[in-house]
Parts: structure tokens; sequence; C-alpha cells
């Protein structure tokens, strides 16, 4: 029994002018070839599936007037998988086959596909041949990674970046395959086999193979839903709206619920990410929940962290304080009232451990003189709790020194990294600027930005915008550092540099 011809191969274009959705790149190859003016290497870059082997191929037979069908061979045009005969050994044989003639076509042609694979000794191996080849010679490399490939090879070809096809392209080219093979499926089960294949020709049309083989019935998005493993699209916007408004218990229901139809957790996590994408506009917590949702598939328990992740977004959207070492403490579901007219201070005793009082509030006015030269300083805080009666008019001179207080109580590293920045208020909007990426990084990882977002909120009385940047030159704190043991002898310049990076620190005598 012959084997069935697959439907991405049966359909794969012929010409220039058959390729769909890379019409950018095809037409000006088509003017190259018109007018007689072909390059001697070629860089075709671009996602998966978009036609990069296809268009390859179908050059290469035009530049020798030759016909073109997916099963033909030919002696003047050779393919080279990368990934196989990526060693210096495999480039050193064509270096010495490149100078023999054409057998019969006016060029010879390699194809070199996936050609990010090859070593760094390859690469060199080919560049001299790259970049004075033979007359006869062209070369057409391709590659989904174009950033691993030296800029010497780059610099060498003519670029043409394929880009991912529109999904309306994509489905109405699946509906004539799907009308020319008698495939009975609807518009909407095409969309769907559409997005999941990302833009990619072949994925899209490789599926609509395989789903074709499942039925002899109509298909649509129930039957495309469960081949790809994909929660049903009802399920997943309950699962969303329960997030946000519903018990704990319900959720975790609806999990379950969703687990049990076969789909996996990190694919739930995916589809989760990209239905809140749609509706994170106004709302910074989807944002959070999008953010930590493209983190599960990396987990070691999959499962596990999106229960972990749906559930602190839960709690957190009710007002509860999630049981996390770094999660602020502070009550901020209940903002202080700024439409009173009697200033409302809020309750120092209640909002901050006793432990953690500065020692100098506990000692008589007469006795905080003597002790100031020998404890590290601090930034002053007689006043840690929020400004009394809170207008919205944040200002850094007043406020931020009360909103690095509030962070330090709940996460001194934290409070560390943040004495580095250098604040700037506008238009509610507070910008910190960091001398070191480092620094930037640490502030904009989501348990340190909902600590920090929640102190600001809760100081300024309202909500404020908070944005991350890394200027080299911006003006450090004054004293950014705490001395935790004063030494009379000097201190290695190097480690003064190491304390500034790391954003403050203790010098330890052994």
């Amino acid at each position: 029994m012959a084997h069935r011809l697959a439907l991405y191969r049966k359909y794969r274009s012929t010409s220039l002018g058959e390729v769909i959705g890379q019409e950018h790149i095809t037409k000006t190859l088509e003017h190259a070839l018109a007018q007689n003016r072909i390059g001697h290497a070629y860089l075709f870059t671009g996602p998966r599936g978009t036609g990069k082997t296809s268009v390859a191929r179908i050059l290469a037979h035009e530049v020798n007037k030759l016909p073109y069908s997916s099963d033909a061979t030919h002696l003047d045009i050779i393919e080279i998988d990368a990934a196989s005969n990526r060693r210096i050994d495999e480039v050193r044989d064509l270096r010495e086959k490149v100078h023999i003639a054409p057998a019969h076509a006016p060029y010879k042609v390699y194809i070199i596909d996936e050609v990010h694979m090859l070593t760094r000794e390859a690469f060199n191996a080919l560049l001299k041949t790259l970049e004075e080849p033979p007359a006869h010679v062209i070369f057409i490399l391709a590659t989904t990674e174009v950033h691993k490939l030296p800029e010497t090879i780059i610099s060498r070809t003519q670029r043409h970046t394929f880009l991912p096809v529109e999904k309306s392209k994509v489905v109405a080219h699946l509906g004539t395959i799907a009308q020319a093979e008698n495939i009975p499926i609807d518009d909407e089960a095409l969309a769907l086999i559409a997005d999941h294949g990302e833009g990619s020709f072949r994925d899209s049309i490789s599926l609509l193979d395989q789903i074709s083989n499942t039925t002899e019935t109509s298909i649509g998005v129930r039957e495309v839903e469960h081949m790809l493993g994909l929660a049903p699209n009802a399920l997943l916007q309950q699962l969303l709206a329960s997030i946000q408004t519903d018990p704990t218990a319900t959720v975790l229901e609806q999990l379950d619920a969703i687990i049990n139809h076969g789909v996996t957790a990190s694919q739930l996590a995916n589809q989760l990410a990209n239905a809140a994408r749609h509706e994170m506009h106004n709302d910074l917590a989807l944002c959070d929940l999008a953010d930590q949702l493209i983190d599960v598939a990396s987990s070691y328990n999959p499962q596990l962290k999106l229960e972990i992740v749906l559930m602190r977004h839960a709690l957190r959207k009710k007002g509860v304080a999630t049981p996390s070492p770094t999660t602020l403490q502070t009550p901020v579901a209940t903002k202080p009232d700024t439409t009173s007219e009697t200033p409302a201070k809020k309750p120092e005793p209640t909002e901050r451990p006793a432990p953690q009082t500065p020692p100098q509030e506990a000692l008589p006015t007469d006795e905080k003189e003597e002790p100031q030269d020998t404890k590290k300083e601090e930034t002053p805080a007689p006043n840690i709790a929020a400004p009394e009666a809170p207008t919205g008019n944040f200002s850094v001179e007043s406020h931020w020194p009360t909103v690095l207080e509030r962070v330090k109580q709940h996460n001194n590293p934290l409070y560390a990294v943040l004495r580095m920045a250098q604040a700037n208020y506008e238009d509610d909007e507070l910008q910190l600027v960091f001398r070191f990426p480092f620094h930037k990084k640490r502030i904009d990882e989501s348990d340190n930005r909902t600590i920090l977002v929640d102190a600001l909120n809760a100081v300024a009385g309202s909500e404020i915008t908070l944005t991350t940047s890394v200027n080299s030159s911006a003006a450090v704190p004054e004293n950014p550092r705490e001395t935790v043991t004063v030494t009379a002898e000097p201190v290695d310049p190097r480690i003064e540099e190491v304390i500034d990076i790391m954003g403050g620190g203790e010098m330890v005598q052994l």
C-alpha cells in the first residue's frame, strides 16, 4: 500500500506567485529574476512553517529555469541540513566541491537549512567561500534563529525576513484545502486551528490533516479542542471570572474540572495568560496574573504552581493577605478616607510590630544624642505611618522615606535596593531610575513589585503608576549604604564599588 502524501506537502507552493502571506519577499525576488539581477547569497529568516524552505527551492529552480515539483530532484540543487552536517569537515567538503561546474543547469545552488546549527569553526570555514563564491554558485541560507549567526555571515547575504501569516489568510487557505479534500469542518474550528498554528502554514495544515482522520462527521470546535488538548472556551471564561469574584473553593473546583478534561496545567496556564491578555488593559492585577502564568510551564510541578498562582490572585482580589513571606501585610484593602475633613492618622502600633520600633523612640529625649554616633545611619523614621490626611498629592521629599520605611518592615533586602534609586514623581507616576540593571530587575520581580506598589498606594492614599528604568549616570542618593561596623582603617575602593552595586551591606572583620 502506497503512503498517503501529507497535506502540507501536497499543497506546497510550486511558484513564487502561489506563496501566500510573504508578498514583500516574493515580489522582490520576481523583480530580481525579471531583471536578471541574481545575488550570490540569500538569507531567509523567520518563524517555522512560513515558507522559507519552499521559497528557497522555488528560487533555486527558477534561476535555473527548471520546472519545480515537491518530489523532484536535481543534481545542481543541493540541500544540506545543517543540524546533521554541522561540523567543519562537512563544510570543508562543500568548499572543495563548489568549484566543480554545474552538471546541466546554469547555476549550482546550495540550500543550507537551519544554518544557525553550524559550529563556529564551520562558519569560519564557510565565510571565505560565501564572500567570494565561484560565478556559477548561489547560496540560500535558511534559519529560524538568525541571532545565532555571526554578523560576518549575515553581512555577506541578501536578507529576507519571513513574517507569521495573518490569521485570516490561514483560515481562507485551510478552507480551500478542506473543500478540495472533502473535509467537513466549520469556520469556527478552522479559526481555532489557525490560532494554534500561530502563523505557520505548515503547522496549521498538519493539524487539519490530523483532525480529518479523527471523524467522518462534521468537525466543530469541540473536536478540535479535544484533539489539541485545549480547555473548552466556555470553561476557560468561567474560571477566569471566578478568579476575579468567586470563593477560592469554586476556583479550585473549576480548575479540577478542566484538568479532568485532559488539559495539562501548562496548556491551561498558556490559555489563561492569553485570555487575561485581552482584558488586562485596565487591570494591573490581570497583568500580574499573566506574568506569573507564563512561568507555570517551566515549574517542577506545573499543576501545583498553577493552583498557587490562581489562589494568590483570587485572595488578593478579595483583599486577603496571601501567606507569603514577601507579601506586604499592611491592610491595603481599606485605604484612608480622603474625603473626610478631619485628618485621620493611621495608628502606629497596629501597623508595625513592637520589636521593629527604632530604639531611639523608646529612649527619653535627653538620651537620644549619646548613641547616635555608635549606631548605624538610617533614614530618619519618627513618622513611619502614612502621612496624615493623605490628599493624593504625593511628594518624593515628604512621602518617599515613609514608603521606604514601610518596605523595610517587610523586606529588608528590597528596601536596600530601593535606597539606590533616584525617585521622580510627576502626573501620578513615580519613576525609579537605577544605575545598574540588577537593581531594576529585582524591583520588576512580581512579589517585590507588589510589596512596593502596596506600600506606595497606602502612603499616597491613591493609586500611583510605577515605572522603572536604568541610567548609568543617574544620581544615587547620598549615603545609600548603612555602615554597621566603623573602623579607622581605609576601605578598599573595589569593596566600596561592590557595596554600591549590591545596595548596601555589612563589613565583617575575620
